[in-house]
């Protein structure tokens, strides 16, 4: 099981924050965050339900983590391990994560694979995305895995797309000519971009594109 206990900061005030595995008992407030956060026109089909996250805390405990604030989750992160090969990149979030079920995990793969990362939206202004993504990186070093993966969404596309293509866009987020919510929280988060990958998403905000995006642990030979 996972625990650590620090500080994240609302603007100059510090707040205790402790990151740890989540359980049962937080199932509700996980719930609860995916609701506020996708809201109507978002299908409530989509939002995790309770096979979902049963699955996630006995499949892989390891790779099912919250924030908690208070005495209640604010936050998760879900992960799976997979065996990924970097000559066949791409897939889509259904394949990778088994539509949010992970009956695919494999205990002994070489890659921990986002699922999902959401947080609160009145906590949004607190890091905790970030704390969440490096907190994963840990689990990566610490079950000694070649890598962390996902696909980032590519939510600013749409605005863009009559001018260019996808691979456009994203080469003007890394070259810092334009600024996407999700790629760039990223890139901000220690990720780099891998492949491209087409109809990764049914999202139409991105054009249903998303760019995988990895951690190496830097205690591996490459």
């Amino acid at each position: 099981m996972y625990r650590k206990e620090l500080y994240v900061f609302d603007r100059d005030r510090p707040v205790m924050t402790t990151v740890r595995s989540y359980t049962h008992a937080d199932f509700a407030d996980l719930i609860d965050i995916q609701r506020q956060s996708f809201p109507p026109p978002f299908p409530p089909e989509l939002w995790w339900n309770e096979r979902q996250l049963d699955n996630h805390v006995a499949l892989f405990p390891q790779g099912a983590l919250c924030v908690d604030i208070g005495g209640r989750a604010v936050a998760s992160v879900t992960g799976l391990r997979v065996d990924f090969d970097p000559a066949s990149p791409r897939h889509t979030w259904e394949q990778a994560t088994d539509g949010g079920y992970i009956r695919n995990h494999n205990p002994q793969g070489d890659t921990l694979y986002i699922v999902d990362i959401c947080a609160l939206p009145a906590y949004r202004k607190l890091g905790l995305g970030k704390l969440l993504m490096h907190s994963m990186y840990e689990v990566v070093i610490e079950l000694k895995l070649k890598r962390l993966l996902g696909g980032g969404r590519l939510p600013g596309y749409h605005v863009h797309a009559d001018q260019m293509t996808a691979g456009q866009y994203v080469e003007a987020v890394l070259e810092g000519r334009l600024k996407d919510p999700v790629l760039t929280f990223l890139m901000r988060c220690g990720r780099t971009p891998v492949a491209l990958a087409e109809h990764y998403l049914d999202d139409e905000e991105s054009h249903h594109y998303a760019m995988l995006m990895e951690w190496r642990n830097p205690f591996l030979a490459r």
